[in-house]
């Protein structure tokens, strides 16, 4: 459950994984059977504020959406509430088949408030009013299915999986993958003409860039570029 102590935590390794430019990708995982099963409920009482946070829980959220570095998670438990916001916020988020996912906040009166601005954008808006209303946990092919996580694949094969999706991300360039991030993000939400002028002006930089430079030799060499880990 997300407390005090798991949210400034998460947000420490977090701030860490981004600043060390030896990390090219970010990989949030866990122990036991449960992802993350929204705010602690044992630790928090109606009316009476929260203690201060390093790390403000709608912070990380926006951070992993924004950062340069691509952003995966494993998920072999259950996920809710607030754990559903975590997994959609992710750039690619991967379930075992057998994990079951929810939004349970109607069915302890509140709403599934903060985490809705991660969430319904990846929503259809029936899937969104069946799954928000209903409060019922469902099985991870179905979340994929909505559109909240990429894939649901067998429990046997989750670890391969995600494996095989870090080593994919680091053969792309970091100044590739996070200008490709901000385009995900930006794009959708400008209107076609600012769109157009945007992402040929992006193009043209990024062409012009070092890296590019580097990408396109190594294509033409037949060899990896250089910042492909020798293992990927």
């Amino acid at each position: 459950a997300l407390s005090v102590e798991i949210v400034n935590g998460v947000g420490d390794h977090f701030e860490a994984a981004l600043a060390d430019p030896r990390v090219r990708a970010i990989l949030f995982t866990h122990v036991g059977n449960t992802f993350c099963a929204g705010a602690d409920l044992r630790a928090a009482q109606p009316g009476v504020p929260q203690p201060t946070l390093r790390h403000n829980f709608v912070e990380i959220l926006e951070k992993i959406m924004t950062c340069d570095k691509p952003v995966v998670g494993r998920l072999a438990g259950h996920v809710t509430a607030g754990g559903v916001g975590l997994a959609a916020a992710m750039d690619i988020s991967i379930a075992a088949d057998d994990a079951i996912i929810g939004f349970t906040e109607v069915r302890i009166g509140v709403a599934p408030a903060v985490i809705s601005v991660v969430c319904l954008p990846k929503l259809r808006r029936a899937d969104a009013s069946e799954l928000f209303l209903e409060g019922e946990r469902v099985p991870a092919p179905r979340a994929a299915a909505a559109g909240l996580i990429n894939r649901a694949v067998p429990r046997s094969e989750l670890d391969d999986e995600v494996s095989q999706t870090l080593r994919r991300l680091v053969r792309g360039g970091p100044n590739a993958l996070a200008n490709t991030k901000q385009l995900v993000a930006r794009v959708p939400q400008m209107p076609r003409e600012e769109a157009w002028e945007w992402t040929a002006e992006l193009s043209q930089r990024l062409f012009q860039s070092d890296e590019a430079a580097e990408g396109i030799a190594a294509f033409r060499e037949r060899r990896d570029a250089s910042w492909v880990p020798p293992e990927s």
